[in-house]
């Protein structure tokens, strides 16, 4: 019979190496995921190609997700700003197509300061008749601010009528110089007249190339002031661009555009039942608005002209 073992001294087992440790995307940092202890070494090859496999995925991803919680982006506020501007320009459109309306009904008699640049200060006088005639009254409004005259419409057409002044003594006489509601030629129109007249169907006129808002009051105005500005920058405006304010019933209190400034003096007085032009109707031609043109040679006595 052979002896019996003796265990007691058995040589120990040497454990294998530790495998090395593998980064992991889901892993804290600082903290390490061990592979288990003997391992074969196929699944520590096939752990290494699916790590590689994640890194590269991940390195070709096209950026975070987009947080479903973000704030709105900047452009959210200016839309809204904008939406709102626009809106309040559409109500200016239209609170000045109803005052402009109402000034198409008035019929008045009413007296304005015009301010010129360079020019002393004068005061037109406007008629609108209950019949729908008118007349405006413009000192200086021709040869260069050197002669009175009238723009007047009748139901036989629109007259051009030249006024007594110092420059031109002479009686009044008038001149047709267009048909009834039709343009006045631009060498001879002073286009005061159409702030009363023409241009009012304009500001009323929603489909016209205008952008309009309401304005800070033009000094000693009444009413609400507007900027009215041309949309169609390649094309005539179809009025003066420049503030125009009304009052409540259509008149209006002021206006400054490109040839001056206008201002109600004290209120309108009732309007006659027509008007009637200053003098009588002759042939010949209007004045035109322009000054003269300087000689550019002077007679001597004897008629010779010299440089």
């Amino acid at each position: 019979m052979r002896p019996a073992a003796d265990l007691s001294h058995t040589d120990p087992v040497t454990a294998p190496p530790a495998p090395p440790v593998l980064p992991n995307r889901t892993t804290p940092p600082n903290q390490t995921t061990s592979l288990p202890r003997g391992a074969p070494a196929r699944w520590l090859v096939n752990a290494l190609v699916a790590g590689g496999l994640m890194v590269v995925l991940g390195g070709c991803g096209g950026g975070e997700p987009a947080d479903a919680t973000s704030t709105p982006s900047a452009s959210a506020p200016a839309t809204a700003s904008g939406a709102a501007a626009s809106a309040a320009d559409t109500d200016a459109r239209t609170q000045l197509a109803a005052l402009a309306a109402a000034a198409e009904d008035r019929h008045l008699r009413a007296y304005y300061t015009l301010s010129r640049s360079g020019r002393p200060n004068r005061t037109v006088a406007v008629t609108s008749a209950t019949d729908g005639t008118w007349r405006v009254d413009i000192p200086g409004g021709a040869l260069g601010g050197t002669a009175d005259i009238a723009m007047a419409q009748t139901r036989n057409g629109i007259y051009q009528c030249a006024l007594p002044s110092a420059a031109r003594p002479d009686p009044s006489t008038c001149v047709r110089v267009a048909a009834p509601d039709k343009p006045v030629p631009a060498s001879i129109d002073p286009r005061v007249q159409r702030v009363f007249t023409d241009w009012r169907s304009v500001l009323t006129d929603r489909q016209a190339s205008l952008a309009v808002s309401t304005t800070k009051a033009l000094p000693n105005s009444r009413g609400t002031c507007f900027s009215v500005d041309s949309t169609a920058a390649s094309l005539s405006a179809p009025l003066e661009i420049g503030i125009y304010c009304f009052d409540t019933d259509g008149t209006l209190t002021a206006a400054r555009v490109a040839f001056g400034t206008l201002l109600l003096v004290g209120d309108p007085t009732p309007a006659p039942a027509t008007v009637t032009l200053p003098g009588p109707v002759v042939a010949g031609s209007a004045l035109r608005t322009a000054a003269p043109p300087t000689p550019s040679v002077e007679a001597t006595s004897t008629g010779t002209p010299t440089r």
